[in-house]
């Protein structure tokens, strides 16, 4: 791959986009791609993708298509860390009657 060219996007990539992918991504998201979608005409160095929005625990919230800049995209090599685990709540005895 040379220097100029930027990285091509595969099926299963982790992907942060943010305005420097597209002015759409005003704030940070995160994606897994499903497919780059190669069948439609874009303008040099864009592209679509379908991918899987995925939410601050790395669960998938949304599947969305997607017009980028690879260029501007930052590879991740793992999904968002899951919250730590919440401590079980204390309950009293069940009132009755």
């Amino acid at each position: 791959m040379s220097i100029d060219q930027p990285r091509q996007v595969q099926s299963g990539d982790l992907l942060c986009l943010t305005r420097a992918a597209s002015p759409q991504f005003a704030r940070p998201i995160t994606v897994c791609v499903i497919r780059a979608l190669s069948d439609r005409h874009t303008y040099h160095g864009w592209l679509w993708i379908d991918a899987y929005q995925l939410g601050p625990n790395g669960d998938a919230i949304a599947r969305r298509e997607l017009y980028l800049m690879p260029a501007g995209a930052q590879w991740l090599t793992s999904p968002p860390s899951r919250p730590t685990a919440r401590r079980p709540v204390r309950r009293g005895p069940v009132r009755v009657g």
